[in-house]
């Protein structure tokens, strides 16, 4: 009989880099999934489990780092660095003067409040609140 020897398309540094970002993907996903939860039980699974994938996906990087098969892109200036801070900051407070601003003239200045929860189509179960 003839027996072929099976060879791998991908070598271990494509194969790593490949899970590599699939963890990243699948740490986004469980982001998404825990701020889209409207259940806190649920919500809180979806952080344990991007908790832990962001472990693994640490320790991945490590390996492939301590192997050189990965690649760390040159580190930033620091100036650029600032620039970058400074302009978040400045969104930061735009979004905050703008938030005030409109949220103070809603409902004749009324904020929201835990106490309006069942005229604002929430319903509470036992001890846990449901939004809808």
């Amino acid at each position: 009989m003839f027996q072929q020897q099976k060879q791998s398309i991908l070598t271990e540094e494509d194969l790593a880099g490949s899970i590599l970002a699939d963890l990243k993907r699948v740490v986004r996903e469980y982001a998404t999934a825990a701020t889209e939860s409207t259940c806190p039980d649920i919500r809180q699974l979806f952080t344990n489990l991007m908790d832990s994938t962001l472990a693994l996906q640490g320790q991945m990087f490590q390996a492939m780092q301590q192997s050189n098969m990965y690649n760390a892109s040159s580190p930033a200036l620091r100036q650029e660095l600032d620039k970058q801070a400074k302009q978040y900051q400045q969104k930061k407070q735009k979004t905050n003067q703008f938030l005030q601003q409109n949220l103070g003239q809603q409902q004749g200045q009324t904020m929201y409040t835990p106490n309006m929860q069942h005229q604002s189509g929430q319903h509470q179960q036992g001890n846990q609140t449901y939004y809808m």
